[in-house]
């Protein structure tokens, strides 16, 4: 299960609709081996697409060292989808190389007539995804 602050929720949305119609991405970093989504980073879309995302090599390069300094992981990464549902496409699960995160999805576009987004969470492993619930909570 993601348990997540509803700041960080809402910022994660935010970024989402604001970077529509292109995909929006980012990461929710943590105490490493907390499991603990704490500190915001949005990124830049290299891709600048619609339909696929694509974190800056120097961007993500530059986010790991200093992951590294604060004693932090990736413990949320995030997506949006612009036009589909939100659920792992073949590329984002090929994609997936951090195990331990939640893979969180945002689909900015109404495909289940429940409203203008959806906000779900994945496990990515070894190819296999498996949804979990998401909790909201208003601090830890």
């Amino acid at each position: 299960m993601l348990t997540i602050t509803q700041a960080l929720y809402d910022q994660i949305v935010a970024h989402a609709r604001k970077d529509h119609p292109d995909e929006a991405c980012g990461v929710v970093a943590g105490p490493a081996g907390s499991d603990r989504p704490e500190r915001f980073i949005a990124m830049l879309n290299a891709a600048m697409s619609p339909t696929f995302y694509e974190f800056d090599s120097g961007d993500l390069l530059k986010l790991y060292r200093e992951l590294d300094d604060r004693g932090e992981e990736p413990v949320v990464i995030y997506h949006s989808h612009t036009a589909t549902e939100a659920y792992p496409s073949r590329t984002d699960i090929s994609y997936a190389n951090e195990p331990g995160a939640h893979y969180v999805l945002v689909s900015t576009a109404d495909t289940d007539g429940l409203g203008d987004f959806q906000f779900r969470s994945f496990r990515i492993v070894d190819g296999v995804v498996t949804e979990e619930e998401v909790r909201v909570v208003e601090t830890y």
